[in-house]
Formats: structure tokens, C-alpha cells, sequence
């Protein structure tokens, strides 16, 4: 028997057939490559929304976004501290890795591979509002330098600190904002109209307005609730805000009212953004993360205990207990992840860049650490951390599965905890496991690169 044989004129079309198909694939998959928003407020705590728990200050908006998208509960900064937090973001490598491990300066080289610059290789227009800390003025490490095609806020991380600046910075040309102009006490000018982060927002609604027919990645590090400690100390009350708002006549001291007023005020423009996006026709297309960059801060002379700002956990920013480091996330993507569900997934900042290539299409550099956590947002099979590592100033830690490792100084020894069991990490078990430990403290020096 002769074997089948198709007719010449079928086999010409079986590969013109597989090219169709396959463009018609790729166009799917451009149509759904989305626009990426990545909102980190500065110093919020686990515990200082409504869906995490907060049953004070009015996170109405945030809330409303969690209930439309997914909401992490075992979500880690990328570090306790601002700087290094920032720079485990974009590089997509954890604190054993980074160049720092603390809040000391730091400049990009120039060339170096961020999120940001990986984003605009694969055609996404790319623009940042707020808080920098990565490169001052005149470096290789400013914005425009390292992957932003548009940049309006703070460079120096001392001036974020402020939120009446003389200046803020477009790209790399200086913004003057003259009603803000310190007086030779260096307190706060009754004259100082311009409220930083309101500008900060308008800049990035504009932003979205400008760059609404193409995809698009938009990085808000907000400011808000950092405390303001200008000149190295706190000014009026060390927290600042144009006014109390609906907590004004509360019977809280000044600090307090404008802690929850800070972070009510961001909660307004989360509404803003969602709505802009609903004007727009862009809400299906977008994806939106919403985090902050550490634990709650206990500064300007805000207690954190007030508010319950760290939940069920222990320590706030600077420590390695789950307090300064698990943080909120909240994602929305309509269509894409289910609607009002809750995830125990163990992810970090460090897993951003590679979750933000697949959102691109694009591979993710070999030399990271993190992994994508893409399948999870989309209800797939999802990879999983063996570990999880930060280390600040002599303070080690290491999540591994149910098990938290902490060294709280460098000369003491590592604690153990269950965080199945002991969220709080109020029951230190390294005794009762010293295998476990013995272990750990393996994974804690394998997670490091030498260095002098």
C-alpha cells in the first residue's frame, strides 16, 4: 500500500496555514501585553489598611482594589530600610546579593540591568514619579540613566523627606517651586502652598494621560507616610499634611492625625488612578500593584503601637522580625486575576522583575533571584522560594517554608520561629530544633557573596 501523500497545492498551504496561525498568536499576545502600574507607598505597615485589618484610619479605595484583585499575606519588602529595599526591586536580586545592604549612598553604574531598562528594551514607554535614592544629580545613576523615560520627583533620599521641597526634579533638570522657600530658621513657612505628593500624583496621571495609546510602565514610589525629618529632625509634629481632614477632630496628638491623614490622602488617589484608567479605557489592559517599601516606621514621633500599624506582627522598620519586612500586595488586573481572593504565596520584592518580564513577554536575566510570580495571579501551577534572605547591619534573617531564622546582632545567636504556628514571633524554638538551625544557618552563608 502506497503511503498517503497530500496534494502539492495542500502542502503549500500547511506552511503559509502555521504562519497564520502563528501571527495570529503573536497578536493575541501583543493585544494582551498590559500596561504595568507599581504603587509603593514609603513606611506603610502591614497593618495600616483596611483589608489587612486596620480599623481606624479610612483605606476605602486600597480596599475596594484588594476586593477586585488578589491580596498577599506573606509578601516581603525587599529589605527594612528604604535605599537597599529600592535596589532589590529593580535588580531583582536580594539583599545577599546587592552591592548594599543598608542605607548608606549609592549610585547605579551605568549599563546596569533594572526592571525599568528590560521593560523599555521590549517596547514598554517607561516613567517614575517620587522617591529615587539611587543616583544623585549629574551621575550615571538618575533616572534618565537608568531606564525612565520620564522622571519627575525626588533624587536625593534626604530631600524626600520633605514634603514642602524648593525643587523637585523633571529628568535632569531642576523644578523650582518658590512657595515652598525655607525661612533662615529653617521651620516651616506658613507661605508653602505646593504639597509634594499632590504633584507627584498630578505628574502621574499626566503621565498616563500622555502615554495612554501605548503600552506603558509607570513606577509611583510615593512618599507618604514617611515622617518629616528635615534637617535630620522632625518639623511641625514630624508628620505633614496639608490638612487633618475627616480625622481632625479626633482626640489623637497632632502625629497621629497626620499619620492617618497621609495615608488616607494616598487612599484618594488610588481612587483618582482607578478612575483615570476607567476614563480612559484603560482598566482591563492594566495591571496594578499596590505595596510599600518596609515595615511601619515609629518616627517623627508616630508610635506604631497607635494604630496597630504592624498588625499581628513583631518589630517595625530596621528590624528583621516580620514586622519590617512582610509588607502588603495588592494586585488588580480585571479579566485576568480573579476578583476578591487571598494568597499564602511566600514572594518578595526581588520577584518583581521576573514577574514583570513575563507580563512583557520578555526572558528575565540569569543572575537574579527571584522568581515569577505570574502563575499565581493567574490561578496556574506556581514555582516556589526554598528561601527567602535579608541582612542589615549585623541582623541576619532567613524564611524557609514555615520556618523564620533571625540573628538580631552579629554576635548572637540565631533565633528560630514557626510562623505556621507563631505569626508573632513570640516563642523563640531554636533549642527545641537545632537541626533545623544547624541548617539554616548553612542556607544564611550560602545566601551571601563574599566580599571584603
Amino acid at each position: 500500500m502506497l503511503p498517503f501523500t497530500y496534494p502539492r497545492r495542500f502542502l503549500f498551504f500547511i506552511p503559509c496555514a502555521f504562519l497564520f496561525t502563528l501571527l495570529l498568536t503573536a497578536s493575541a499576545d501583543a493585544a494582551e501585553t498590559p500596561n504595568i502600574i507599581y504603587v509603593m507607598a514609603d513606611d506603610l505597615g502591614y497593618g495600616d489598611l483596611g483589608c489587612y485589618g486596620q480599623k481606624v484610619i479610612q483605606t476605602p479605595n486600597i480596599d475596594q482594589l484588594a476586593k477586585e484583585g488578589m491580596r498577599f499575606t506573606s509578601h516581603y519588602s525587599g529589605h527594612t530600610v528604604c535605599r537597599p529595599s529600592r535596589l532589590v526591586l529593580l535588580t531583582g536580586q536580594h539583599s545577599g546579593h546587592t552591592p548594599i545592604s543598608q542605607n548608606e549612598q549609592y549610585v547605579f553604574p551605568a549599563g546596569t540591568t533594572t526592571v525599568t531598562t528590560l521593560l523599555k528594551e521590549a517596547g514598554y514607554t517607561t516613567g517614575g514619579v517620587g522617591k529615587w535614592a539611587l543616583g544623585l544629580p549629574e551621575t550615571s545613576g538618575v533616572p534618565s540613566q537608568q531606564g525612565f523615560d520620564y522622571w519627575f520627583g525626588y533624587l536625593d533620599q534626604g530631600n524626600a523627606h520633605n514634603y514642602y521641597p524648593e525643587y523637585l526634579w523633571k529628568n535632569e533638570q531642576k523644578v523650582g517651586l518658590p512657595g515652598n522657600k525655607i525661612g533662615p530658621q529653617k521651620r516651616v513657612s506658613v507661605n508653602r502652598k505646593i504639597y509634594s505628593h499632590d504633584l507627584l500624583s498630578r505628574e502621574a496621571f499626566q503621565f498616563i494621560r500622555l502615554k495612554a495609546n501605548q503600552p506603558f510602565f509607570l513606577q509611583a514610589h510615593y512618599t507618604i507616610p514617611h515622617a518629616n525629618n528635615e534637617g535630620g529632625r522632625a518639623v511641625n509634629d514630624g508628620m505633614e499634611v496639608p490638612e487633618y481632614g475627616i480625622y481632625a477632630d479626633r482626640d489623637w496628638p497632632a502625629p497621629e492625625k497626620g499619620f492617618a491623614a497621609m495615608i488616607t490622602r494616598l487612599d484618594r488617589d488610588m481612587g483618582s488612578l482607578v478612575s483615570l484608567l476607567k476614563e480612559l479605557k484603560l482598566e482591563n489592559n492594566t495591571i496594578i500593584f499596590f505595596t510599600s517599601d518596609n515595615g511601619p516606621h515609629q518616627e517623627g514621633n508616630h508610635k506604631v503601637e497607635f494604630f496597630n500599624s504592624n498588625g499581628p506582627l513583631r518589630g517595625y522598620k530596621r528590624d528583621l522580625y516580620e514586622g519590617g519586612i512582610r509588607v502588603p500586595l495588592i494586585v488588580k488586573w480585571p479579566g485576568k486575576i480573579q476578583p476578591d481572593t487571598t494568597t499564602d504565596h511566600i514572594s518578595a520584592f526581588w520577584d518583581f522583575l521576573p514577574t514583570a518580564c513575563d507580563l512583557a513577554g520578555v526572558k528575565p536575566p540569569q543572575n537574579i533571584d527571584g522568581i515569577s510570580y505570574l502563575p499565581e495571579l493567574l490561578a496556574k501551577p506556581q514555582r516556589t522560594h526554598e528561601t527567602l534572605f535579608w541582612k542589615y547591619r549585623g541582623k541576619e534573617a532567613l524564611r524557609a517554608g514555615q520556618w523564620k531564622a533571625v540573628r538580631v546582632k552579629s554576635e548572637k545567636p540565631l533565633e528560630l520561629y514557626d510562623l505556621e504556628a507563631d505569626i508573632g514571633e513570640d516563642h523563640n524554638v531554636a533549642e527545641q530544633h537545632p537541626q533545623i538551625v544547624t541548617h539554616m544557618q548553612q542556607q544564611i552563608k550560602e545566601s551571601q557573596t563574599a566580599s571584603d
